[in-house]
């Protein structure tokens, strides 16, 4: 009995650490899109587009190239989009003004002001502490999976800290890995 009980509470930290690793990868997705000093289609290739009536994202509509350091250049693959690809882009909260030639969108990164770098360090805080809380969230799910297995003596008491204790180790080298995350974005917003 006591193999299939390990692999309960070892198929629980397997899915744990599972969850964990998408809001991981969930995190680095949604800081590719703060803007930085640079040019980089992650900024806009999520952005969606009303094109007839559906929601479509950029990448699905256009293809996104960076002809220099901070200029993106959007070319939707039917011309006749070209005016929704631009209206998305003006009402998104990226504050970029498109420049439309009648086949191809221009965006013009500005390079940001102090102020606006500020802002972004903070919006990367925020962002980061919502990846925390998601990490908190698992690890709570997790936790009370062990507490209930170790009620119905699925588990023994010494089984159920081990796996607590597994679970803590697994939520720290997460969180560690997001503080780090954090580090290198705000680094990169603060770059001039």
């Amino acid at each position: 009995m006591e193999s299939s009980t390990m692999a309960t509470a070892d198929e629980v930290l397997l899915e744990t650490d599972d969850r964990m690793q998408r809001s991981v990868e969930a995190l680095r997705r949604e800081l590719n899109t703060i803007r930085t000093g640079r040019a980089s289609p992650a900024l806009i290739e999520t952005l969606t587009v009303e094109y007839y009536g559906v929601p479509t994202p950029m990448n699905q509509l256009a293809s996104i190239s960076v002809p220099e350091a901070r200029v993106l250049m959007i070319q939707p693959w039917d011309r006749q989009s070209i005016r929704d690809v631009e209206r998305s882009i003006l009402t998104s909260d990226l504050g970029l003004v498109p420049n439309n030639d009648g086949t191809a969108i221009r965006l013009n990164i500005p390079v940001l002001t102090e102020e606006r770098r500020r802002e972004l360090v903070r919006l990367v805080g925020r962002k980061v502490e919502d990846g925390l809380v998601s990490l908190r969230n698992i690890r709570r799910d997790s936790l009370g999976g062990f507490r209930s297995m170790e009620r119905n003596k699925e588990l023994s008491q010494d089984e159920s800290r081990s796996a607590q204790n597994q679970l803590q180790e697994i939520t720290n080298a997460f969180s560690s890995q997001m503080q780090e995350i954090k580090q290198e974005k705000e680094a990169e917003v603060m770059e001039v």
